[in-house]
């Protein structure tokens, strides 16, 4: 680039929500605009006056504003009709283009056209699928390509980065570029997000919305976090890196020229990394906030039984929507047995479990090293193997035989729930007697 000022933009339609591929396009955009002391422009492409809805507009500045991400001007091609309009006439009275049945057709004056894309190095393209297009549709409405010329040259956009399937709008748009007298922009297209099978993503393999998958518990650094490595890596072998250092050292030449594969299973490994950098204190809230979403947190519970219930699943948790499950038990009075768990229950252990619930009972500081020794010494003497009492124990406490460590469990319900809960194991026993 020029010493001239860095204006990139990131053009969303609001025919939808902000999915994975336009937020990393987005991303790249507002990491270069920041590397550069640049100006991200963001223009709304909402020409589609039908389709074009402001739920999706709402969800589409939001989801930005969410990821970390701000820009400097924003722009409605919705409000510039005239303008599309007086540059479609200058190219009629100039011969470049003419008015058919309500529409008006740009002509293609094509022989070769290169560009040096910063991502893909040289292209040259030799032909074109035909030779006239619409640029202004029967209804006035403008078409794609014509008016993302005219936005891009008025707004002095600079840099073009966008997706590499719009690479075959880019010798149309450089002849209109040329055929108006406007200074052509740099490109650079980056490489397409592609499914774990090698092809286009799709919902299927993982392109979904940002809203959803926020709803499902992923946090916003996570998310940047991924979408930044999805085509291009800050070097020394570095997964985890913020928004704020990222900004210090991208560049597009350090961007892949080839596809990157969506994994789903590497998002849930970076979510789990940034949720353990939490503190206890700020996992709790976001536990507390991710459940009064899903209208999912009882009244009754107090915030320093949710800061030890954070406690108790940060080392474990991937994402925030697994503890709308997991945490059930440690917020409901109500455990219910799943099947695997109740024919770990086949055989009655009455006596033995009786006898573990009145040694928990005589415990005075109910912590885990007290509530270990006193499960190891039952078991001592009951002469029993120790895990004799944890598999039905965890069960009576959550009602299934996996989770995090039993005697932190313990600790965490309390001896009054845990008493509760094991009364009631015994109960369910006795009653199948």
């Amino acid at each position: 680039m020029s010493e001239e000022t860095l204006r990139v933009r990131f053009a969303p339609s609001p025919t939808g929500y902000l999915h994975i591929g336009g937020a990393r396009t987005c991303l790249f955009n507002w990491l270069y605009a920041r590397k550069c002391a640049g100006e991200l422009i963001l223009r709304i492409e909402d020409t589609d006056l039908a389709r074009s809805k402001k739920e999706f507009l709402d969800e589409i500045l939001e989801s930005i504003e969410w990821l970390g991400m701000d820009w400097d001007q924003i722009y409605y091609q919705s409000e510039r009709f005239d303008i599309y309009h007086e540059y479609a006439k200058k190219l009629i009275d100039q011969g470049s283009a003419y008015k058919k049945e309500g529409a008006v057709f740009f002509k293609y004056n094509f022989d070769q056209v290169k560009i040096d894309d910063l991502i893909r190095g040289e292209i040259i393209f030799k032909e074109l699928p035909k030779n006239e297009e619409v640029i202004i549709k029967s209804d006035n409405s403008p078409t794609y390509n014509f008016s993302c010329v005219i936005d891009d040259a008025l707004m002095e956009i600079n840099c073009i980065i966008r997706g590499e399937d719009h690479i075959s709008n880019t010798p149309k748009q450089l002849l209109m570029y040329k055929a108006l007298g406007f200074k052509t922009p740099q490109f650079a297209h980056v490489p397409l997000i592609l499914s774990g099978q090698g092809g286009r993503l799709s919902k299927r393999f993982g392109a979904t919305s940002i809203r959803q998958y926020r709803q499902e518990g992923y946090l916003s650094e996570s998310i940047v976090n991924y979408l930044m490595l999805l085509g291009w890596s800050p070097g020394e072998n570095r997964e985890i890196i913020s928004l704020s250092e990222a900004k210090e050292i991208f560049t597009m030449k350090a961007v892949n020229k080839t596809g990157a594969a969506f994994s789903l299973d590497k998002l849930n490994w970076i979510n789990g990394e940034y949720i353990r950098q939490k503190t206890t204190e700020d996992f709790s809230d976001l536990i507390i906030n991710y459940l009064k979403e899903n209208n999912a947190l009882p009244e009754s519970i107090d915030k320093n039984y949710l800061n030890k219930l954070a406690s108790l699943f940060k080392e474990r948790t991937l994402r925030l929507s697994d503890l709308l499950t997991a945490l059930k038990p440690y917020l409901n009075d109500e455990v219910i047995y799943s099947d695997e768990a109740k024919k770990i229950l086949d055989n009655s252990l009455i006596k033995e479990v009786s006898f573990l619930r009145d040694s928990l009972d005589k415990i005075g500081d109910f912590n885990k090293e007290d509530i270990e020794k006193t499960f190891r010494k039952a078991a001592e003497d009951l002469n029993i193997k120790l895990k004799i009492l944890v598999h039905p124990s965890r069960i009576a406490l959550t009602g299934t035989k996996h989770g995090p460590g039993l005697f932190e469990t313990i600790e965490t319900l309390g001896k009054e729930r845990v008493i509760k809960r094991l009364n009631k194991l015994i109960d369910y026993w006795s009653q199948k007697q």
